[in-house]
Protein backbone atom coordinates (compact mmCIF):
# COMPACT_ATOMS: atom_id res chain seq x y z
CA UNK A 1 0.00 0.00 0.00
CA UNK A 2 1.39 3.54 -0.77
CA UNK A 3 1.12 6.38 1.25
CA UNK A 4 -1.46 7.91 -1.06
CA UNK A 5 -3.91 5.54 -0.18
CA UNK A 6 -3.23 5.19 3.21
CA UNK A 7 -3.96 9.21 2.97
CA UNK A 8 -7.13 8.54 1.33
CA UNK A 9 -8.21 6.11 4.26
CA UNK A 10 -7.26 8.63 6.63
CA UNK A 11 -9.35 10.98 5.01
CA UNK A 12 -12.51 8.48 4.97
CA UNK A 13 -11.96 7.73 8.93
CA UNK A 14 -12.34 11.68 8.80
CA UNK A 15 -15.50 11.74 6.85
CA UNK A 16 -16.93 8.94 8.38
CA UNK A 17 -16.60 9.79 12.10
CA UNK A 18 -19.89 10.75 13.91
CA UNK A 19 -20.91 14.08 14.86
CA UNK A 20 -21.14 15.16 18.62
CA UNK A 21 -24.79 16.18 18.85
CA UNK A 22 -25.07 20.15 19.18
CA UNK A 23 -21.44 20.88 18.80
CA UNK A 24 -19.01 21.19 15.59
CA UNK A 25 -16.79 18.17 16.87
CA UNK A 26 -16.55 14.31 15.59
CA UNK A 27 -15.67 11.26 17.25
CA UNK A 28 -13.02 9.09 15.29
CA UNK A 29 -12.30 5.34 16.10
CA UNK A 30 -8.76 5.94 17.57
CA UNK A 31 -7.90 2.18 17.21
CA UNK A 32 -8.18 2.75 13.33
CA UNK A 33 -6.80 6.19 12.93
CA UNK A 34 -3.32 4.29 15.09
CA UNK A 35 -3.27 2.06 12.25
CA UNK A 36 -3.10 4.27 9.54
CA UNK A 37 -0.70 5.83 11.38
CA UNK A 38 1.48 3.40 12.04
CA UNK A 39 1.22 1.96 8.66
CA UNK A 40 2.75 5.36 7.00
CA UNK A 41 5.54 5.11 9.65
CA UNK A 42 5.83 1.80 7.55
CA UNK A 43 5.35 2.93 3.92
CA UNK A 44 7.19 5.87 4.22
CA UNK A 45 10.62 4.08 5.05
CA UNK A 46 10.15 1.98 1.76
CA UNK A 47 9.90 5.53 -0.15
CA UNK A 48 13.27 5.97 1.44
CA UNK A 49 14.18 2.21 0.51
CA UNK A 50 13.81 2.57 -3.18
CA UNK A 51 16.33 5.95 -3.42
CA UNK A 52 19.15 3.75 -1.77
CA UNK A 53 17.70 0.93 -4.69
CA UNK A 54 18.50 3.18 -7.13
CA UNK A 55 22.17 4.19 -5.40
CA UNK A 56 22.97 1.08 -5.53
CA UNK A 57 21.62 0.34 -9.21
CA UNK A 58 24.10 3.26 -9.91
CA UNK A 59 26.90 1.92 -8.00
CA UNK A 60 26.67 -1.58 -10.10
CA UNK A 61 26.08 0.73 -13.58
CA UNK A 62 29.17 2.48 -12.71
CA UNK A 63 30.91 -0.77 -11.86
CA UNK A 64 30.00 -2.29 -15.12
CA UNK A 65 30.81 0.83 -16.85
CA UNK A 66 34.54 0.69 -15.62
CA UNK A 67 34.87 -3.03 -15.92
CA UNK A 68 33.93 -2.43 -20.23
CA UNK A 69 36.34 0.55 -20.29
CA UNK A 70 39.00 -1.87 -18.80
CA UNK A 71 38.21 -4.43 -21.24
CA UNK A 72 38.55 -2.00 -23.74
CA UNK A 73 42.01 -0.59 -22.64
CA UNK A 74 43.12 -4.65 -22.63
CA UNK A 75 41.57 -4.58 -26.28
CA UNK A 76 43.12 -1.37 -27.78
CA UNK A 77 46.44 -2.33 -25.86
CA UNK A 78 46.46 -5.98 -27.37
CA UNK A 79 44.96 -4.37 -30.99
CA UNK A 80 47.94 -1.45 -30.74
CA UNK A 81 50.89 -4.74 -29.96
CA UNK A 82 49.24 -6.96 -33.04
CA UNK A 83 49.19 -3.16 -35.24
CA UNK A 84 53.53 -2.78 -34.07
CA UNK A 85 54.33 -6.56 -34.45
CA UNK A 86 52.64 -6.89 -37.73
CA UNK A 87 53.50 -4.02 -39.20
CA UNK A 88 56.29 -3.51 -37.97
CA UNK A 89 55.50 0.27 -37.77
CA UNK A 90 55.87 1.21 -33.86
CA UNK A 91 55.31 4.98 -33.82
CA UNK A 92 52.02 4.53 -35.67
CA UNK A 93 50.58 2.03 -33.58
CA UNK A 94 51.34 3.39 -30.29
CA UNK A 95 49.70 6.60 -32.12
CA UNK A 96 46.15 4.62 -33.10
CA UNK A 97 47.09 3.02 -29.85
CA UNK A 98 46.66 6.36 -28.05
CA UNK A 99 43.36 6.92 -29.48
CA UNK A 100 41.83 4.44 -28.69
CA UNK A 101 42.70 4.44 -25.28
CA UNK A 102 41.57 7.92 -25.59
CA UNK A 103 38.46 7.04 -26.91
CA UNK A 104 37.59 4.39 -24.49
CA UNK A 105 38.44 6.86 -21.31
CA UNK A 106 36.18 8.71 -23.51
CA UNK A 107 33.81 6.57 -23.40
CA UNK A 108 34.06 5.56 -20.22
CA UNK A 109 33.25 8.58 -18.80
CA UNK A 110 29.99 9.06 -20.86
CA UNK A 111 28.43 6.13 -19.24
CA UNK A 112 29.31 7.71 -16.52
CA UNK A 113 28.09 10.92 -16.62
CA UNK A 114 24.93 9.29 -18.29
CA UNK A 115 24.40 6.80 -15.41
CA UNK A 116 25.03 9.90 -12.91
CA UNK A 117 22.36 11.87 -15.05
CA UNK A 118 20.08 8.81 -14.40
CA UNK A 119 20.37 8.40 -11.05
CA UNK A 120 20.00 12.24 -10.63
CA UNK A 121 16.47 11.92 -12.55
CA UNK A 122 15.41 9.23 -10.60
CA UNK A 123 16.29 10.71 -7.28
CA UNK A 124 14.36 14.49 -8.69
CA UNK A 125 11.61 11.82 -9.37
CA UNK A 126 11.14 10.05 -6.07
CA UNK A 127 12.57 13.72 -4.17
CA UNK A 128 8.50 15.57 -5.73
CA UNK A 129 6.92 12.27 -5.12
CA UNK A 130 8.09 12.36 -1.33
CA UNK A 131 7.27 16.32 -1.41
CA UNK A 132 4.13 15.76 -2.79
CA UNK A 133 3.09 13.24 -0.17
CA UNK A 134 4.21 15.33 2.77
CA UNK A 135 2.11 18.27 1.22
CA UNK A 136 -0.84 16.03 0.67
CA UNK A 137 -0.87 15.55 4.78
CA UNK A 138 0.47 18.69 5.66
CA UNK A 139 -2.72 19.96 3.97
CA UNK A 140 -4.80 17.10 5.73
CA UNK A 141 -3.85 18.43 9.12
CA UNK A 142 -4.37 21.72 8.38
CA UNK A 143 -7.97 20.75 7.28
CA UNK A 144 -8.21 18.87 10.24
CA UNK A 145 -6.91 21.13 12.37
CA UNK A 146 -9.15 24.46 10.67
CA UNK A 147 -12.22 22.11 10.62
CA UNK A 148 -11.59 21.86 14.52
CA UNK A 149 -11.02 25.80 15.09
CA UNK A 150 -14.48 26.46 12.67
CA UNK A 151 -16.45 23.64 14.72
CA UNK A 152 -15.08 26.02 18.38
CA UNK A 153 -13.01 23.82 19.81
CA UNK A 154 -10.89 25.57 21.74
CA UNK A 155 -7.57 26.67 20.71
CA UNK A 156 -5.79 25.14 23.58
CA UNK A 157 -6.74 21.67 22.87
CA UNK A 158 -5.63 22.23 18.65
CA UNK A 159 -2.49 20.90 18.28
CA UNK A 160 0.44 23.47 16.99
CA UNK A 161 1.58 23.08 13.09
CA UNK A 162 3.26 20.36 12.17
CA UNK A 163 7.04 21.66 11.22
CA UNK A 164 9.09 20.89 8.07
Amino acid sequence: MDILQLIDRLEELFNDARAVPFTHNVVVDEDRMLEIIDQMRIVIPDEVKKAQQVLGQRERFLAQAQEEADRTIVLARERAEQIAAKDNIVVEAQRRAEQILAQARADAEATRRDADDYVVDTLVQLQDSLEKTLNQIRNGVLTLQQERIRKGTPASAVPEKIEK
